[in-house]
């Protein structure tokens, strides 16, 4: 399903360089500076924001954040686990994202086939090469039509083979690819570097997005996740039986998967387990709890 396009892209986008100039210092405080902003960030909507004011202060107007824990040969998983942040156009991510577009995008088959960072004049080379197909000449006509023709895409490295994620970063209608590649010249290496900054920071928030779970399902799931029976987590918390396999019952549900050991797994994936700061927990857009038992 996802054959890896000819392109020499991530070889050739990995390569830093290190060149100087007399403002040097002043652009390191700047990185400095936006890093910092982005490191501080507690809530991944905060995060998100303070990620899209930076990436406008170099010209994209438009960004658009996917990520998957879920990848296989065939999927990229249940769209309701992938995490999605987007500054598009509304009408866009209605067709691009909800109605599956980007299954035949050429910069989405980049991202899960490579490293690095890559132009978006890699897609006019492949059209004017003939390599595109039927449905990716779809997608490059559906992008036109918002104006978004112009910019660089940035896919992470995952530490398993099963995680994927990437970053679309356009600019408005009014800007040339060859005006986006002299930036990239200039600034390409920071613009990277925060990419990675925020990509990383956000694996370690609660992610708002996720399917929520009650308090007690939360904890119930903590329990398991200490290797405790359902018996030692019904003396703990002051329960019977029943009412924590209720629990555990519910949070399967919640998480959509079969198994407890499952449940404990995706709501880790989600930072939604063991989190220290209650204030952090409500700001990330988690209900009020109510203990029920």
């Amino acid at each position: 399903m996802y054959d890896e396009p000819e392109t020499g892209c991530a070889t050739v986008a990995m390569r830093w360089r290190s060149s100087r100039s007399s403002s040097g210092d002043s652009n390191m405080k700047q990185l400095v500076a936006q890093l910092t902003a982005i490191s501080e960030a507690r809530t991944d909507q905060e995060l998100w924001e303070r990620h899209v004011e930076i990436m406008r202060g170099y010209g994209f107007a438009y960004l658009l954040y996917g990520f998957t824990r879920y990848l296989t040969d065939r999927s990229l998983g249940d769209p309701a686990d992938w995490i999605v942040l987007s500054t598009y156009p509304t009408g866009f991510t209605e067709v691009f994202v909800d109605q599956g577009l980007f299954y035949h995008a050429p910069m989405v088959k980049w991202v899960i086939n490579n490293d690095g960072v890559c132009s978006w004049r890699h897609i006019s080379e492949m059209r004017n090469a003939g390599t595109l197909t039927d449905k990716e000449l779809e997608v490059v006509a559906f992008n036109a039509k918002f104006g978004l023709k112009a910019g660089y895409t940035v896919s992470f490295r995952g530490v398993s083979n099963r995680s994927r994620a990437g970053i679309a970063l356009a600019v408005g209608p009014d800007r040339t690819q060859d005006e986006v590649d002299e930036m990239w010249k200039r600034d390409g290496q920071s613009i990277t570097v925060i990419n990675h900054m925020m990509h990383l920071k956000l694996l370690t928030l609660p992610y708002s997005g996720a399917r929520p779970l009650t308090r007690r399902q939360i904890e119930v799931l903590q329990w398991v996740g200490d290797g405790k029976t359902n018996d030692d987590i019904a003396i703990l918390m002051g329960l019977t039986v029943g009412t924590v396999e209720k629990h555990l019952r519910l949070a399967r549900d919640a998480l959509n998967v079969e198994t407890t050991a499952q449940a404990v797994l995706k709501a880790s994936f989600f930072n939604q387990m063991f989190l220290l700061d209650p204030e952090v927990r409500e700001k990330s857009g988690f209900p009020d709890f109510v203990d029920v038992e």
